[in-house]
């Protein structure tokens, strides 16, 4: 069974998300190259600077001071651009590993989807099209870039670049988003998919939250939604048990 579930499943499940997985490190490396390289070049150009005035001979107060402060911020630098450089080449790597059965479910509409506390949160593609639309004007008016893979399962719908000369390879900035809409104003859920694609993307996954899609959309941006007090939302509706078990306990087993 789990050589058939490889061969017929897991192999090309691995392939797909593998892609998905290389194509992103690739865009996030080439922003965070583009960034911090930046800021280290801007903070080498003042301590060569300062480094200059040293030598020429200059009395300036607190001169050794400064260079220090731009020594200490170089190190800092240059550490995070190589801490996260490994980050992003251990989050390149995927693999198929040792196979558990964990449980099985039975998947039904939610029981309360018609009552007030769940219609919020029910999918209306209406709504979701409203805030997907709403959220492209607004990083459009920015004049950022935004490409859409809502139909790519990735734990995000948009993907927006601050383009520097017009080249998607030149972006300065780039955010992953994951659009939510309300008709009016209610409660926010990511699914494990998206929880998990944020926790791993980081600063990078951004969460945009359109409310008001029935009247007069609002857009709110969270960086890093993973610091927010999420919920996990588990409800039993029965316990089940085997026959076996059923029998085991019946003769004392």
């Amino acid at each position: 069974m789990e050589q058939a579930l490889i061969e017929q499943e897991l192999n090309s499940f691995l392939a797909e998300i593998r892609t998905q997985r290389q194509r992103e490190v690739k865009t996030i490396s080439t922003h965070l190259e583009i960034s911090l390289n930046t800021i280290i070049d801007e903070v080498q150009i003042q301590y060569a600077d300062l480094f200059q005035l040293r030598e020429s001979g200059s009395k300036e107060a607190g001169l050794d001071g400064r260079i220090k402060q731009l020594e200490d911020r170089l190190f800092e630098l240059n550490g995070r651009l190589e801490q996260r450089r490994e980050e992003l080449q251990q989050e390149a790597i995927c693999a198929i590993t040792e196979i558990h059965h964990h449980g099985r479910a039975w998947v039904l509409p939610h029981p309360e989807r018609s009552s007030p506390e769940m219609a919020s949160m029910v999918c209306n593609q209406e709504i979701e099209e409203i805030a997907i639309k709403t959220v492209i004007a607004y990083e459009q008016a920015r004049c950022w870039q935004v490409v859409s893979v809502e139909r790519e399962n990735r734990g995000f719908d948009l993907i927006s670049r601050q383009l520097d000369s017009g080249e998607v390879f030149t972006a300065s900035a780039v955010r992953f988003i994951e659009v939510k809409g309300r008709a009016g104003v209610g409660e926010v859920a990511l699914t494990t998919n998206e929880y998990k694609t944020a926790y791993r993307l980081k600063g990078d996954y951004w969460l945009y939250v359109v409310f008001n899609c029935a009247t007069t959309p609002t857009v709110h941006t969270i960086q890093d939604p993973i610091k927010l007090n999420w919920q996990p939302l588990v409800k039993i509706e029965h316990y089940h048990v085997s026959p076996e078990q059923i029998i085991g306990a019946r003769l004392g087993i």
